[in-house]
């Protein structure tokens, strides 16, 4: 393909209308947000669901989180501090033998790691525990 002055001229000329339509913005979802998605504004409830945290996180790189919740549809995990609090979404179905999820999550420091469990009668359920960060993970 020969590059001609006129073949230049469009795609600078493109190029400049491409740059001016801009891209949308990626707005970081705050932790309210989060929970008003996931239980639409629903009451909460305490003590049928478990949170296993450490209490102190030496590296906030890698901290393991336990949560469970008998007859629990679906567990979101939450950590409040960090630029995006939506960490994990555990979704169990029906035939499912264990309502439990395990993972491990980085924190940008000390903060509040949440759960919240959809049960599957509706209701919503929450549990919360504090993680002391000694060594930030997210650029901390």
């Amino acid at each position: 393909m020969t590059l001609t002055r006129r073949k230049v001229l469009a795609l600078g000329a493109g190029g400049l209308a491409l740059a001016g339509l801009g891209l949308p913005a990626w707005a970081a979802e705050t932790t309210e947000e989060a929970i008003a998605s996931f239980t639409g504004g629903a009451e909460m409830g305490e003590g049928l669901l478990t949170l296993t945290t450490p209490e102190i996180a030496e590296n906030g790189n890698t901290v393991p989180v336990e949560v469970s919740a008998e007859g629990a549809a679906s567990i979101m995990l939450l950590a409040t501090g960090n630029p995006l609090p939506n960490v994990a979404t555990f979704n169990f179905g029906p035939l499912a033998g264990a309502r439990h999820g395990s993972t491990r999550i980085r924190l940008a420091g000390t903060q509040e790691v949440m759960a919240i469990a959809r049960m599957e009668d509706g209701t919503f359920q929450k549990a919360s525990a504090t993680v002391k960060v000694t060594i930030g993970g997210c650029g901390g």
